[in-house]
């Protein structure tokens, strides 16, 4: 290439990079996010709803602008849809979103600065020693059947679903404190009783988990474990669900839409004392991959829809001339990372769930900052995210308050791959890498098909593994068979995937990465292994979210978080990726829309309305 070309080169990149932060910009925030220590207040931007009492029913009263009745808003949801509707057996993110709609918890977050605000709980009190929390629940509201939510279904939800562990059990093992669980105890039929052992800081945010009506979920309960994980499941007719939120399920086709249509018992009222929602229904299409999500926004069959970079400065040149608008929501509250498998376990049958040389390699600490520094996320961020983005390195998103500032990023750097390797034994020869024994090193990488960005993130780390000798077998595959792959047989290599996150909470992510979590994935443990044979640094990780979970004020609760991202960090069982900014489009038809950082663009559905 002459010097000439290289200037033009040059001057074109920085050009493109230059008006990918100024569109970035031209996209406006809506929110900032707010640190303990720095309170910017923008709740202003979205008013909070209020307790009323109309006719002694104890409401919680919008105070957005009223709106129109009528009409629907139709979303998208990528690959197979929800794979149960029981807010208690979900495992995924889809289907927790889809329960979600239907099943309101004791309190919830404010979308704005991340307090807690009340739901199905008129108010809340802790004692003075923090173990103490008393709710008290509105007066005669009421399930989607008529019948009324009182303390006997917090009580049974509490009791006989969580605490008993029916369905899946994470939020029973995220309250798990020195051994002991919480207790719950009714005190009239509108007020509970909770304590914790020990003052427990998450504890007030557990309290967003969704209510069960006992009337229609007790049966269930009492006939086992084995008919609760069925229950609910997608094949139950919609006229058998009772639920407490803005919408029921009204219509399910797999692989097609979930239909949800008003809640005419919903508990929020507007300012005329109208019952919300105002939406008839809500829809989400269920679409094969991203690609086919945006052919759909485009034909004008969805409303609301997350832009991958490499689509927002198309959008931003159509959005004056469009039916749509932009928000920029910040970074996103998840991560993305590569994994390797460290299980060097055997199943019942005395094989190994991994490749015992592939054990050997990923449970080397260098071999995995190997493929940490081969990790080229610039060059990610640049053509998969299209520039709208930042390189990632820690388990907290880059908007996270418990965020580690010290930890530095740094750039692709073979050259340190290559000397890593070689401590370890590693060596080329022709090109191809062998390890110590003379073994190739050759391993399959996983992801879930259909998420393009994903696929766009494993075609660049197999080739920037391949830059080190590495032979990488690319295999992208069914969500529901990778999930299996993760947590039950344990049988995969090395993983591309993403786990959702509060950047207000670190203990959200305790499963992931306690020993015997559920979602201990890169080093997944049988129930009955438990912390059997841990990992020096896995020991210090469970010391760090007990510490952290009992700590109460927010100074001495990041140095435990702190530390945690240190050992990620160093030890490298998750090589994150980058982290992508949320670009939002939306039919501009819809309003009272009051985008949100932590809350996305449709957190408050039941107040939006369709403008004439």
């Amino acid at each position: 290439m002459t010097r000439r070309c290289f200037r033009v080169l040059f001057f074109v990149v920085v050009i493109a990079l230059l008006c990918k932060a100024c569109l970035v910009r031209d996209i406006p925030i809506s929110t900032e996010q707010n640190t303990p220590k720095d309170e910017q207040t923008l709740a202003d931007d979205y008013p909070v709803p209020m307790n009323v009492t109309i006719d002694n029913i104890d409401y919680l009263q919008s105070q957005a602008p009223v709106g129109n009745y009528g009409g629907e808003l139709v979303s998208s949801t990528i690959g197979e849809g929800p794979k149960t509707f029981n807010p208690f057996n979900s495992k995924d993110n889809i289907s927790s979103q889809m329960a979600g709609v239907m099943y309101d918890g004791l309190i919830s977050t404010n979308p704005i600065n991340g307090k807690p605000m009340p739901k199905l709980a008129k108010s809340f009190k802790i004692s003075p020693d923090e173990k103490t929390y008393t709710v008290e629940l509105r007066h005669g509201i009421k399930w989607s059947d008529g019948k009324p939510i009182t303390a006997d279904d917090v009580v049974f939800t509490w009791k006989n679903i969580i605490f008993d562990g029916m369905g899946d059990t994470s939020t029973r093992d995220s309250l798990v404190i020195n051994g002991e669980l919480p207790t719950v105890k009714k005190i009239d039929n509108y007020t509970v009783e909770f304590k914790t052992p020990q003052p427990y800081a998450p504890f007030l945010m557990m309290l967003s988990t969704p209510i069960a009506p006992k009337h229609i979920f007790e049966p269930a309960v009492k006939k086992g474990q084995a008919y609760f994980d069925t229950f609910l499941s997608t094949n139950t007719s919609p006229k058998d669900f009772v639920t407490s939120g803005a919408f029921k399920l009204k219509e399910y086709i797999p692989a097609q839409r979930v239909v949800f249509e008003r809640n005419p018992n919903y508990y929020e009222v507007n300012k005329n004392g109208q019952k919300l929602p105002y939406l008839d229904k809500l829809i989400y299409l269920i679409v094969a991959d991203l690609n086919n999500e945006v052919l759909k926004f485009e034909a004008k069959e969805i409303d609301v829809i997350s832009l991958q970079g490499s689509k927002v400065a198309r959008y931003k040149t159509l959005e004056p001339h469009s039916d749509f608008k932009l928000y920029n929501l910040g970074p996103t509250t998840g991560t993305m990372y590569l994994s390797m498998n460290l299980n060097d376990r055997k199943d019942s049958n005395g094989k190994y769930y991994v490749d015992p040389i592939k054990q050997k390699w990923f449970q080397d600490v260098n071999f995995r900052r190997a493929v940490d520094y081969a990790t080229d996320r610039k060059n990610m961020v640049l053509n998969i995210a299209n520039g709208i983005g930042e390189p990632l390195f820690t388990p907290e998103s880059l908007n996270s308050i418990y965020l580690n500032k010290n930890l530095k990023p740094y750039d692709k750097d073979i050259q340190k791959s290559r000397e890593l390797l070689e401590k370890s034994g590693f060596y080329l020869d022709r090109g191809k890498l062998f390890d110590k024994n003379g073994n190739r090193v050759e391993f399959n990488l996983y992801t879930n098909a259909g998420n393009t960005e994903r696929e766009a993130i494993g075609v660049m780390v197999k080739q920037d593994l391949e830059d080190l000798g590495m032979k990488v077998n690319f295999k992208p595959i069914e969500f529901n068979t990778l999930v299996n792959k993760l947590v039950s047989t344990y049988d995969w290599d090395m993983v591309i995937m993403g786990l959702t996150g509060s950047p207000l909470e670190p203990n959200g992510g305790k499963n992931v990465w306690l020993s015997d979590g559920r979602l201990h994935m890169f080093n997944m443990r049988s129930a009955q292994e438990g912390k059997k044979n841990i990992l020096s640094w896995e020991k210090e990780l469970d010391e760090m979210f007990t510490k952290g979970a009992l700590a109460t004020k927010f100074e001495e609760r990041k140095k435990y978080y702190d530390r945690y991202q240190e050992i990620v960090y160093e030890q490298k069982p998750f090589v994150y990726i980058y982290s992508p900014t949320i670009i939002v489009a939306i039919r501009d038809k819809f309003k009272n829309i009051y985008p949100s950082s932590l809350g996305g663009i449709t957190h408050n559905i039941e107040e939006i309305y369709i403008g004439k």
